[in-house]
């Protein structure tokens, strides 16, 4: 008996392999959300540049965080204004020490 390949359709297809035609309609942004963008990428890729010299041991992981962020900014689920303040800050500003107890 020979073997014989399997063909599928469009229709058949997974929803994996599917292209975004079929999905929901994207939402237009405003101008005021397109410059807010805009403001939010140029802000995070100056403190990638200006935190290239620091040193320590908190800039690798905040610098890594900020990186992450650029890759995923078109995605939902960005943070809010304060823990994004917070993402730009985080390679300049060492995190506090941890206090040792006395005995």
């Amino acid at each position: 008996m020979a073997i014989r390949a399997k063909l599928t359709t469009r229709t058949e297809a997974s929803p994996a392999t599917r292209s975004a035609q079929g999905g929901a309609p994207k939402r237009e942004r405003t101008e005021e959300e397109k410059q807010a963008h805009r403001a939010r990428i140029e802000a995070a890729k100056d403190a990638l540049k200006r935190s290239v010299g620091t040193k320590g041991e908190h800039v690798a992981p905040a610098r890594a965080a900020l990186k992450e962020y650029l890759r995923h900014v078109n995605e939902p689920g960005q943070p809010d204004d304060e823990r994004f303040k917070i993402l730009l800050e985080a390679p300049f500003k060492a995190p506090p020490k941890p206090r040792a107890e006395r005995r």
